[in-house]
């Protein structure tokens, strides 16, 4: 497996995400080639790739933003297919999402897990995540 940093939205990147994002949350629509271009631009999205085949297996956004606190960072949208699970992807991609977030010198890194994601929350754990004590809100636009 390698991972790269993608630079361009492709229709191969909208098909693995179309494939990856029903894993993650099937409520989820898959974003358009467009909106794809306009993350590619913003964010960092790094894929992995399957040594063999080429294939995008696992993808990761890294989200760099400033604050009047100073620079912080979000790790969104881990997905790993269900085929590469186990092997290590996951872990990959945050390892890099975590080098890159240190190279920008951000004061923290932020990611949320569900509960039941049971073997990621012990990854992030295991990788030096620490659990904020402090509540989570979100607000809904409807």
């Amino acid at each position: 497996m390698r991972i790269e940093q993608v630079h361009e939205a492709t229709d191969e990147l909208v098909q693995a995400i179309e494939r990856l994002l029903p894993q993650l949350n099937e409520a989820r629509t898959p974003p358009t080639l467009a909106q794809l271009a306009e993350t590619v631009a913003e964010q960092t999205v790094l894929v992995a790739r399957d040594d063999r085949d080429g294939q995008i297996i696992g993808t990761l956004t890294l989200v760099l933003y400033r604050v009047a606190s100073g620079l912080k960072g979000r790790i969104e949208d881990v997905i790993v297919d269900g085929s590469a699970r186990g092997q290590g992807v996951g872990e990959a991609l945050t390892r890099e999402g975590m080098s890159r977030a240190n190279a920008a010198r951000v004061l923290m890194l932020e990611l949320t897990s569900m509960p039941y994601r049971e073997t990621a929350n012990r990854l992030y754990k295991r990788l030096g995540f620490v659990r904020k004590p402090t509540n989570v809100y979100v607000w809904w636009p409807r």
